[in-house]
């Protein structure tokens, strides 16, 4: 989900796919102003891998903060024949102070999935860990780490998606800068660090100055382009982070799609790690 890292020692929303409340003064201008415009960081006399590095680390930095949040969200899946599928979902996401952010997707409809629940923790070193509730067998399921390339509820979204994407579990390599709608766009390679990873490798479309991401290309372990991410309709919320309205997964070799629908943004609501977001809160998730 997104789409979608962290750099030194920040914390950001997710994905692919996402603030704190009330923040003023110097902290308000550190973190950005009202219609996201920043600087860049300084890429003079880097190589282009660094100058890769620099701008998703700066990315981390601008979205670190927020707490906590939840978000309200509908998925739309559409086969090659453009036979649909709905679902209601919710996701809550932690910020973590000493490693990576934990994301819980919990599904509401339709009924036979009601209450399935995917927990997420994050790591900035080592693989991230997973679990999976199916109420259907009233147990908690860990996702080995060589799984989490397979699709997520028949959803073109792999497991690896939604977890919160570290900054050090890529290497990175600037590309160029091109034309993308009216805007300007900063295209960086990343590259999977994970031996397990679905991927060998991305081409993330950055937004420039506000570093949303507008595309992902995402190429599978044979080099062949595989699934492309469009992210559309961007809010800035809580005068500091952007968050899109609509994201658009399709799967290039098999024509199937998967769509997100977002709403309700609430941040910093109180959640905790213990009560919110261990194995055994999937269980009483619904």
């Amino acid at each position: 989900m997104g789409n979608l890292g962290r750099g030194t020692g920040a914390r950001r929303p997710a994905f692919m796919v996402m603030a704190v409340i009330g923040w003023l003064g110097a902290a308000a201008a550190a973190a950005g102003t009202l219609d996201g415009r920043q600087a860049l960081p300084d890429l003079d006399g880097l190589a282009p891998e660094a100058q890769g590095l620099a701008i998703f680390e700066e990315k981390d930095r601008r979205e670190s903060g927020y707490q906590d949040l939840q978000v309200e969200l509908e998925m739309v899946l559409r086969d090659r024949r453009g036979s649909e599928a709905r679902r209601e979902l919710s996701i809550s996401q932690l910020e973590m102070a000493d490693d990576g952010d934990r994301l819980l997707v919990v599904f509401d409809t339709p009924k036979p999935i009601r209450g399935t629940a995917l927990l997420s923790y994050s790591h900035v070193e080592g693989p991230d860990d997973q679990w999976l509730y199916l109420p259907a067998q009233a147990r908690v399921k860990k996702i080995a780490s060589r799984n989490k390339s397979g699709p997520f509820l028949s959803s073109e979204f792999a497991y690896e998606d939604l977890a919160l994407q570290e900054v050090e579990k890529y290497d990175y390599r600037l590309l160029g800068r091109e034309a993308c709608g009216d805007a300007q766009c900063l295209r960086i390679e990343r590259i999977p660090r994970d031996e397990f990873s679905g991927y060998s490798r991305q081409e993330v479309l950055l937004h420039e100055p506000t570093l949303r991401i507008e595309r992902i290309d995402f190429y599978d372990r044979h080099g062949r382009p595989l699934k492309v991410l469009t992210n559309e309709g961007y809010l800035l919320h809580e005068e500091r982070y952007w968050k899109p309205q609509r994201m658009f997964m399709e799967n290039l070799q098999t024509g199937k799609t998967t769509e997100l629908l977002w709403r309700e943004y609430r941040f910093a609501t109180g959640l905790q790690a213990d009560r919110d977001f261990s194995t055994n809160s999937l269980m009483r998730a619904r």
